[in-house]
């Protein structure tokens, strides 16, 4: 048994990371894990860069072909797609689905949770887009809280 399948809650050694020049342009992380019908992300993808072996297979990322774009960060029903941006040595943009109100505003500062929910550090807020329903929202975090922020708390 895996050890989100105890607890619930995925860590890095559960998803695919990308490398440090992968994070630099700018990358989806899909932290989905459930082997369920399921394919918008791949269908959205606007360069091809997420792939499936079939409807119920878990998508995968080729980091090299995508752009960032977070498309698939929108449209995905389990709100597990994130895009990963490096700007600097020390500062990192995590673009992240947010379903809660209040819907933060450009500016805002905020604080960045972990997967576990639990604050890990400050956050500003850099853009907030509505694309379909879901309201996606980019914060700028330390660059060592990149991979960890999964979501903010307003």
């Amino acid at each position: 048994m895996n050890g989100y399948e105890k607890t619930g809650v995925l860590s890095l050694n559960d998803i695919r990371v990308p490398s440090e020049n992968q994070l630099r342009k700018g990358v989806a992380i899909i932290e989905c894990v459930q082997e369920i019908p399921c394919n918008p992300c791949a269908a959205i993808c606007p360069v091809n860069a997420i792939s499936m072996k079939d409807i119920n297979s878990i998508p995968i990322v080729d980091f090299d072909k995508c752009t960032g774009c977070g498309k698939c960060v929108s449209i995905c029903p389990g709100l597990a797609i994130f895009v990963v941006k490096t700007v600097d040595n020390s500062k990192a943009l995590v673009t992240l689905p947010y379903e809660f109100l209040p819907i933060p505003k450009t500016g805002d500062k905020v604080k960045a949770l972990n997967r576990w929910g639990e604050i890990c550090g400050d956050a500003e807020v850099v853009r907030v887009n509505m694309l379909g329903k879901t309201t996606v929202v980019t914060i700028r975090v330390d660059k060592k809280l990149a991979m960890e922020v999964r979501n903010i708390r307003v």
